[in-house]
């Protein structure tokens, strides 16, 4: 049973990715519209109907725009903490809004989803590993450092959705006052490129496939910088840089003959 992944959008505008396979899904965040998150998903050749819950890692509106009109036109439950909840400037149809503890998995059909702890400026933010036959699918971003929490799931992860979010050099060149500077730099803000790089190359699983590099700042970043930056220690490891503008390619991890690959378009790469 396939395993697909999918950044509908990552970035400060919109965050919401989507993990699933021929059964279930779930949206990790709701940024986009209600509009735009089907628009993407047909064109990228992704059922709603399979979604059957919504993940929040944190308040922030980049993550909370599309929720109250996805969960309830589709009803689908909200996976929220009942901090972020009451923190949250958007409803949530309270037959929808289910709490979740860190460190507890819940159980979406086949898929497991496990929620743990990070640094943000959030009120209660939280990470999640995905899991569903053997594969663990990794989504963090919006972190300010990696703590003892984060190092332990990167470490055990085929596929990881990881923050990039800044280049040091032009957030301190750049146009941002000082204060809005330390709160991105800071422990409860987010990981730059350099510390991206540097949780991939010394934690990094050696289970690890497909790397998706995660809300790129559009004032304080650069793509192509990135990429670059990253390239020279990927070695087998699949990159791929999520765009603030649209959806990622769908990646695809399918069972062939009890062995895993790892497939872009016509691109196919052995997990093992």
């Amino acid at each position: 049973m396939p395993v697909q992944i999918c950044s509908l959008n990552s970035g400060s505008n919109a965050n919401c990715y989507y993990v699933g396979d021929d059964c279930e899904a779930v949206l990790i965040d709701a940024g986009l519209s209600l509009r735009e998150t089907e628009k993407r998903m047909q064109k990228s050749g992704l059922d709603m109907d399979k979604v059957k819950a919504i993940f929040i890692s944190h308040e922030h509106i980049d993550h909370i725009t599309g929720l109250p009109a996805i969960s309830k036109k589709y009803q689908i439950p909200v996976y929220i903490t009942r901090a972020t909840l009451q923190n949250c400037k958007v409803p949530v149809e309270p037959h929808l809004a289910k709490d979740f503890s860190k460190n507890k998995p819940v159980k979406i059909g086949s898929l497991s989803v496990l929620p743990f702890s990070k640094h943000h400026d959030a009120v209660d933010p939280h990470s999640f590993i995905i899991s569903t036959r053997g594969v663990k699918v990794l989504v963090l971003t919006d972190l300010g450092f990696a703590c003892k929490q984060v190092i332990k799931h990167f470490s055990s992860c085929d596929v990881a959705i990881l923050e990039s979010n800044y280049c040091p050099d032009m957030l301190a060149n750049g146009n941002y006052p000082y204060h809005l500077q330390k709160r991105i730099s800071g422990d409860d803000g987010h990981l730059s490129n350099t510390q991206a790089l540097e949780l991939m190359h010394h934690y990094r699983s050696p289970a690890l496939q497909l790397l998706i590099l995660a809300h790129l700042s559009k004032n304080n970043n650069d793509p192509e910088k990135v990429e670059k930056l990253f390239l020279p220690h990927t070695q087998k490891i699949k990159l791929h840089i999520a765009s603030r503008y649209g959806a990622s390619p769908v990646f695809i991890l399918a069972d062939e003959r009890e062995q895993l690959t790892l497939k872009k378009e016509k691109q196919q790469l052995s997990l093992f």
